[in-house]
């Protein structure tokens, strides 16, 4: 039986008011933005759910899910529980019944899941799907992501228990990942050879890195990369210059592939640079 029900438009109201749940709205970010949204509702499209099952909090507090008419919010209620989620609730009815406070706005809605910088980037990413490798993954929620839409995906951490957690939710969502547990800053670094038509790395820099990066792509390949920059030293962690690259750094780093693609500025709360890069035939 999924660990999930549903519950009215009055109860959902009554446990948000006792902030008793986290809220998680399902729709679109035009929905989010013009419809209105409940105050604090994390936003995570339906068709980005199974990375919730990295990034959504459990501190105790249920999830209480919905989209705008209750429908979309039944699926995102079974993967999510598939994921390993427990005590789901699912707003039956969505927003369109909502009588609570209701907000509107931002202009650009945060998502919480993937990067920003991989959706923006999905239109260049390998038609034929292939092998993916996702280095420094963490819990995985860009691997969920791209097994989910067709990789075969090989994600790569020192963090045993983020391995882990990734491989267990990967098996009961039936998607095609495996995990190794590699520490990429010790000693040189082999992750093969034309292996992979796509290499993803989010908010880590290791320099010597970059050339077993490179090897590891097929010919054709894209690599999508995006990490902090020296600004954001500013705002909070990383400090360490190790681990911020200089403005248009990032573009001399992942020479001799080619650059398509670049951004550079505040993203998600963050300053970060990013590329979107393919190698040579």
């Amino acid at each position: 039986m999924s660990d999930w029900r549903d519950v009215d438009a009055g109860e959902a109201e009554r446990l948000v008011a006792a902030g008793a749940v986290h809220v998680v709205d399902v729709r679109s970010p035009e929905e989010y933005r013009d419809l209105g949204h409940v105050p604090g509702a994390i936003l995570l499209p339906v068709d980005l759910i199974v990375a919730g099952a990295a990034t959504l909090p459990r501190d105790g507090r249920r999830l209480l899910v919905h989209c705008e008419h209750g429908i979309r919010s039944i699926h995102a209620c079974e993967v999510l529980a598939r994921a390993g989620i427990e005590g789901l609730l699912n707003m039956s009815g969505g927003l369109s019944v909502w009588s609570g406070p209701r907000e509107f706005g931002p202009e650009t809605p945060a998502v919480t899941g993937p990067s920003s910088w991989l959706l923006e980037c999905a239109d260049l990413l390998p038609p034929g799907r292939g092998r993916a490798l996702d280095l420094a993954c963490g819990r995985g929620r860009h691997a969920l992501l791209l097994a989910a839409a067709g990789f075969e995906v090989h994600a790569v951490d020192r963090d045993e228990a983020a391995l882990s957690a990734l491989d267990a939710t990967a098996r009961r969502l039936g998607l095609p990942v495996t995990v190794e547990t590699l520490d990429l800053e010790t000693g040189e670094v082999s992750l093969g050879a034309g292996a992979y038509a796509l290499v993803t790395v989010f908010h880590y820099l290791h320099r010597p890195l970059f050339p077993a990066i490179a090897a590891a792509m097929a010919p054709g390949g894209l690599l999508l990369y995006e990490t902090f920059t020296v600004d954001q030293a500013a705002l909070g962690h990383p400090k360490s210059p190790a681990f911020l690259l200089q403005h248009g750094e990032l573009a001399r780093l992942v020479a001799p592939l080619e650059v398509v693609r670049e951004r550079d500025g505040v993203h998600e709360g963050r300053h970060v640079a990013g590329v979107a890069a393919r190698k040579g035939p």
